[in-house]
This record gives C-alpha cells, sequence and structure tokens, in this order.
C-alpha cells in the first residue's frame, strides 16, 4: 500500500503518497482552492508548454516513454479538436510521472517535478507555498527516520548488553596476539586494530562468516566500538612515536584488553545502554 502524508497549502489540504520510492502530490487536491476545480488539470495539461515539459521530463526519467505516440500528440496539439486528459496522456505514453487512482484517496497524482509545474501555471505565489510545505514535509520524515534509527541502536547496545553472561565476556574480551600476528605485515592500520581487538584481519572474519553482511565492527558490541575509538587515538600517538607496526600491535593488544576488562562492568557504559 502507497505511504499516505498531508501537507496544507494556502487552506488546501493535499495528499502526498509514496510509491516506488516516489513521491506523488495529488493535482485534483491542488486544484480546490481554485473555482475552475479539477477541470483545471485537462487545461493545463492540452498546452503547449506543459506538453513540451512532459515530453522533456520523460526523455530524462521513462525508458519505456511511447515517443511515435508522443509526436502524434504534439501534431494535434493547438488544434480545434485537440482533447488531453491525464487518464488518455497515461494510455498513449505510457506515463510514469502521472497516475490516476480511484477510491478514497482517487484523484489525479503527479511527481513532484510536474506537480511543482502544476503549481507555478496555476499561482507561482501557490507553487512557492507548495514547495516549502513539500520540503518541510521531507525534512520532518528526515528527522523523524534519524529518530528511529537511534531508538534502534540504542535498543541494540541493551540487548548487547543483556546477554553479557560470564561466557560471553570472557569471549569478547581479546585474546593475546600469537608471534605469527605479530610478525604478520599488515596492509592497513584499520586491520593492525582489528588484528588487536578482535584477534582477526576483516578478510580473516568475512572467510569465516560469509553469509553476514557488512563488516566485523559493523556486529562489534558497545564496549569494543568504546575500545576500538581508544586505540585509534593511541595508534596515531604510537605512530608519531617511531613504534614498528608489531610493537604497536603488541601494546594496542595489551591496551584492548585492558580495557575490555573494565568497561564490561562500567557502569557509565550501562547507562548508555539503558
Amino acid at each position: 500500500m502507497a505511504k499516505k502524508d498531508k501537507i496544507t497549502v494556502q487552506g488546501a489540504e493535499i495528499t502526498v503518497i509514496s510509491e516506488k520510492n516516489k513521491d506523488y502530490i495529488s493535482l485534483t487536491d491542488m486544484t480546490v482552492s481554485f473555482k475552475e476545480g479539477s477541470g483545471l488539470i485537462g487545461k493545463w495539461i492540452t498546452t503547449k508548454h506543459t506538453l513540451e515539459y512532459l515530453g522533456i521530463w520523460k526523455k530524462i526519467n521513462n525508458l519505456d516513454f511511447n515517443y511515435p505516440e508522443f509526436g502524434v500528440i504534439e501534431q494535434e496539439a493547438g488544434t480545434n479538436r485537440f482533447i488531453m486528459s491525464a487518464g488518455q496522456w497515461i494510455e498513449r505514453t505510457q506515463a510514469i510521472g502521472l497516475i490516476v487512482k480511484a477510491g478514497r484517496y482517487g484523484g489525479t497524482y503527479a511527481h513532484k517535478d510536474i506537480a511543482f509545474n502544476f503549481a507555478m501555471w496555476l499561482s507561482p505565489e501557490f507553487q512557492i507555498y507548495l514547495v516549502n510545505e513539500f520540503q518541510r514535509l521531507k525534512e520532518a520524515e528526515e528527522q523523524n527516520n534519524k529518530s528511529l534509527e537511534w531508538n534502534l541502536q540504542r535498543t541494540l547496545s541493551k540487548i548487547n548488553y543483556r546477554i553479557h553472561t560470564d561466557a560471553i565476556k570472557d569471549e569478547i574480551i581479546p585474546q593475546l596476539i600469537t608471534k605469527e600476528q605479530t610478525k604478520f605485515v599488515y596492509a592497513d592500520e584499520a586491520d593492525l586494530l582489528n588484528v588487536a581487538l578482535f584477534g582477526k584481519t576483516a578478510k580473516q572474519w568475512r572467510e569465516q562468516n560469509p553469509d553476514s553482511k557488512g563488516n566485523v565492527r559493523d556486529y562489534a558490541t558497545l564496549e569494543q566500538l568504546v575500545v576500538l575509538s581508544n586505540m585509534e587515538s593511541i595508534n596515531a600517538l604510537l605512530i608519531r612515536q617511531g613504534l614498528t607496526q608489531s610493537q604497536r600491535l603488541v601494546q594496542l593488544n595489551n591496551t584492548a584488553i585492558t580495557q575490555m576488562r573494565s568497561l564490561i562492568d562500567n557502569r557509565d557504559i550501562k547507562k548508555l545502554s539503558n
């Protein structure tokens, strides 16, 4: 089912729907404020300027646009017998920028680009208010999505904390690196940190988890992410001090072990998770 929203422009309540991740605005609702009503849609779509605009928009956005039929329509435009409706335009040109719906939310809808063009034809002032209200709607949706994402992250953090049984605590505390790991030359500093904290490179993690999306850090606990952030600063300092990669790996691994043990039972981390 299409997602529906409402915006109010100069007293008119206008429906906005989302289909296939595209926004469509009700042209029918937009005409309520004008005495000619929905008949204005038919007048607008028969103008040469509108047809030219729709043709260009379709050329850019619709690979299935029926250009031969559009050529016929262009030739007919301007003659006394020329009649065109939104439904006829969709049927004849296989248009995707306009939608005609029946039922409760029935009427003619247009992709936001085309709706803004129609609004300008109705009234420049109306178009400015419409654009402002539409932008306000999208900004509110974006803020709401960010809020939902933050709440999801907080929920996941709570879950991560609550599953910390003694066995799991032991599992997420880094192990001492082996001599072979200290001798290995790591391609980048990110993998050096991965080995110090997780005991494996990003490639090794992907090989062990072929069905998982993302990378090893995407599956890190809150505590591990805190330690990782601290390790990045410490590593930068060790580089400036001139330590070799193997020397830094040993120090970073010791730091990871110490900090993880401390953070497992840290009350401040627990507050962040609640």
